[in-house]
């Protein structure tokens, strides 16, 4: 699951995330971006360094559950939520 939010919800999105049992999470902070949404226009608030992005890691059996639980934020601050599988490729040995 991956998410755009702004600074001021990712407190709020961190502690939905922790509360469903999400067991991993990675914040990039100062995000920038275009979308196509909104007919194409490019929002400008995506343009500034405010922006957070986070990408979540939970079971298949919990994204529905994690979804629900930040749906409420992402209607009241706006932002953007993807989600799709992911296969984590292990390190069996570093060579150094």
């Amino acid at each position: 699951m991956s998410n755009l939010r702004n600074k001021i919800s990712r407190k709020l999105i961190l502690e939905r995330l922790e509360k469903t049992g999400v067991e991993g999470c990675t914040v990039i902070r100062d995000v920038a971006g275009a979308s196509t949404r909104s007919g194409g226009k490019h929002n400008l608030a995506m343009t500034m360094l405010d922006y957070v992005y986070i990408i979540a890691l939970c079971q298949p059996e919990k994204i529905t559950a994690t979804a629900e639980a930040i749906r409420t934020i992402l209607n009241k601050y706006g932002g953007s939520c993807f989600i799709s599988d992911a296969i984590e490729l292990r390190t069996t040995r570093c060579v150094g």
